[in-house]
This record gives structure tokens, sequence and C-alpha cells, in this order.
């Protein structure tokens, strides 16, 4: 797959780290940064363009890298840009590890020491940061997003737009009983989580139980 041009998307901090793992798997590509309210004109040596004005400069055959973890804004941002004709660009770090029968759909970005086991289906548009682990039938939906160092051990279904906090650990579940999170579903930073997630609940700590929300006067 090649592209004269590929933006990433997103200049903040998670955009700075993938492109140079871009720019490593794209040698013959002109790469740019595109981000609406970042007021630098150029970043790492590469220049910061509004969408708009990408628009402009991307004729021909250009792609993009949505580095966004937030997963609602990484799929409209995605959808904007499928709807202006370009392609949604995968990048993968060198040392990424990859067994037997992974199913990976459009759009992952898998950085540096990344592992996926055996067979696991992946939905679109994943993003695992650096140290990540996926075991063996894993079930991953749409827009899923490990912050680093999560640790996914094997059958285990994780629904769409999910965010598993950095240094999460998910234990195994069973053949034909996975331990599921829900969509939407949050696992904060270091949570250890044992037993099955609710759509859209927040969980914390060892074991992961859900977050107590206060009440107005707490």
């Amino acid at each position: 797959m090649t592209f004269e041009k590929i933006a990433v998307y997103g200049a903040s901090g998670f955009g700075r780290e993938v492109m140079p793992l871009v720019r490593q798997q794209y040698p013959d590509s002109t790469l740019c940064f595109v981000d609406d309210g970042c007021n630098d004109t150029k970043l790492n040596g590469y220049p910061v363009y509004s969408f708009e004005e990408y628009i402009q400069h991307s004729r021909g055959c250009s792609g993009i890298v949505v580095a966004i973890a937030d997963a609602k804004i990484r799929e409209s941002l995605e959808l904007k840009c499928i709807d202006k004709g370009m392609e949604i660009v995968p990048v993968r770090a060198s040392n990424t590890i990859i067994l037997d029968e992974v199913e990976l759909k459009d759009g992952a970005i898998l950085c540096p020491f990344t592992t996926l086991t055996s067979n696991i289906k992946i939905g679109r548009s994943f993003q695992a940061n650096i140290y990540s682990y996926v075991g063996h039938d894993c079930q991953i939906g749409d827009y899923v997003t490990f912050a680093p160092s999560v640790k996914c051990n094997g059958n285990v279904q994780i629904n769409d737009r999910a965010y598993i906090g950095t240094g999460a650990i998910i234990k195994q579940g069973r053949p034909g009983r996975p331990l599921v999170i829900g969509e939407g579903a949050t696992v904060g930073m270091g949570a250890v989580v044992t037993k099955n997630v609710p759509a859209g609940a927040v969980v914390i700590g060892n074991p992961a139980k859900p977050l107590a929300r206060r009440g107005l006067g707490g």
C-alpha cells in the first residue's frame, strides 16, 4: 500500500508518538500533521495544517492516520475524512508481534512492543499503545482503545468504543463464557478486571469496581 501523502490527525502527544512509526512504515510518503486546534505551523520537523488546508494540499493518493484516543471523536473524524475521499491508513510498529489467525480490520494503530497472540478478531480503528497485549480467543469491537501496558488475557470480549486505561489487567475468561467489557465502558488506570463490566460503566481498582458517583451534596 502506497500513499503520496499521509497526515497524522492529532498533533498532541499521541500523534507525535505515532508519526515516527508512520515515517518508518511509509518512507516514500510526504508526511504532515492535521490539527484544527494547534497554533504551531511545524512540529518535529513536519508542517501542521488544518483539516481544510490538508484537503487542498492532498490532491492525489492521500491517506490519514487518526491518532485520537477518544473513540467517539476518532470515529467522527474518520467518517469526515472518508467523506472527503481519504483512506484510513493502518500503522504497525516494526517490533509488533502477531501470531496465528488474527483478524484485524482497517485503521489499526499498533505501537511498539504490542503483542497479538492467536485466534483473535479485532474491529476497525483499534489503538494499542506501547507494551499492550491481547491473548488468545479474544474478540474486540470497533474503535477500542488500549492505553500503554494493557494486559488483556484470553477469552475476553471487548465491545465497541471501550477504553482500557494504562496498566489495566483483564482476567482470562472461559471458552464459551468470555469475560465481557461492555460497549463504551472505561477501565481505569491500573484496574484489575475480574468480572464483566456493563456498557457505559467506569470501573477502577483491584479488583475493579464501579466508580462511585457523588450526589449534588457530596
